[in-house]
């Protein structure tokens, strides 16, 4: 308990973050869509580049984002199905982005540094790359179906930056290439942005707190498939591949199962936004996963590690 306390303490300034962004964007009219630009396109493909040259790499690790995408998407179909029966207000497309990606960047990000040190930290970006795939390929489709088809979901992961950083660094990093001295300050600040713009994002997407929880079936769900399907499955694939598989190390179990406890995608928002499906709805029930965040997931990293 010690422990889930220090680590609860060591969280409160990505809040406070949050609580900064809902106060630029409620006084001060800040647009969390044209930071999501800047994000996308130059600081997390940065942020990917640098944590995977950090990262130890092998077939085993390089294999990794495809097997979260797989989890996530499984994931993600699964909990939509469900969604379907209980949810008739539109807003059961949503649920597979809510249950089968998470907050892995903007929140994940700043606390794998904190837990694992700088070549965890890349072992967890490797990992974290397979829910920005599932976010931008499956979970789009199953959001926009009837809007948008295969193809133009499929075109968002071509025209994705996160997966070129992503081919580039595998390449550098098994050639033997690193990132000279001079730039490594550059891509820690990047890093630093990256947590502090992506926070910031979430507050400035929650213009009242009245009714966050909305309606009440579907945040019960993200909150279910969430911080309940995710981790069992994430201890599940642990306890597999520990005593029966043997294909990775404990640092991976550890980073996929941080992975499986962060709160809501930020991007949801953005996404909900895009499509004009219940975007109140999803600003309300990422806020509710962040804040629940604060004090599960200390405890649950308490208890597992």
């Amino acid at each position: 308990m010690a422990a889930a306390l220090a680590l609860f303490f060591k969280l409160i300034p990505l809040y406070v973050t949050v609580a900064l962004g809902w106060v630029a964007g409620r006084y001060l009219e800040a647009s969390g869509k044209h930071i999501a630009g800047i994000m996308l396109y130059i600081v997390t493909p940065s942020v990917v580049f640098s944590g995977v040259m950090a990262a130890p790499l092998s077939p085993e690790v390089i294999f990794l984002p495809f097997l979260i995408f797989g989890l996530s998407c499984v994931l993600g179909i699964v909990q939509l199905k469900l969604a379907q029966r209980v949810i008739t207000d539109g807003s059961a497309s949503l649920i597979p982005l809510c249950v089968g990606s998470g907050n892995t960047g903007y929140f994940g990000v700043p606390v794998a540094l904190l837990l694992f040190g700088e070549e965890g930290l890349g072992l967890y970006i490797v990992c974290m790359l397979g829910t920005t795939l599932f976010e931008n390929s499956v979970g789009f489709y199953l959001a926009a179906r009837g809007r948008h088809d295969l193809k133009s979901a499929l075109l968002r992961v071509v025209k994705l930056p996160s997966v070129y950083a992503f081919l580039a660094a595998v390449l550098l990093n098994l050639s033997g290439a690193r990132i000279p001295d001079l730039f490594q300050p550059l891509f820690d600040n990047l890093r630093g942005a990256y947590s502090i713009l992506g926070m910031m994002i979430i507050g400035m997407s929650i213009t009242s707190f009245r009714g966050l929880a909305g309606n009440i079936r579907f945040t019960g769900l993200a909150f279910f498939g969430k911080f309940v399907v995710w981790p069992a499955v994430a201890i599940l694939f642990w306890w597999l591949d520990a005593y029966v598989l043997g294909i990775y190390e404990p640092a991976v179990h550890k980073a996929i199962f941080l992975i499986s406890i962060t709160p809501i995608a930020a991007n949801t928002v953005v996404i909900a936004t895009m499509l004009d499906i219940s975007p109140r709805q999803a600003a309300g029930t990422v806020l509710l996963t962040t804040l629940f965040a604060l004090a599960f997931i200390p405890v649950m990293i308490s208890l597992a590690f």
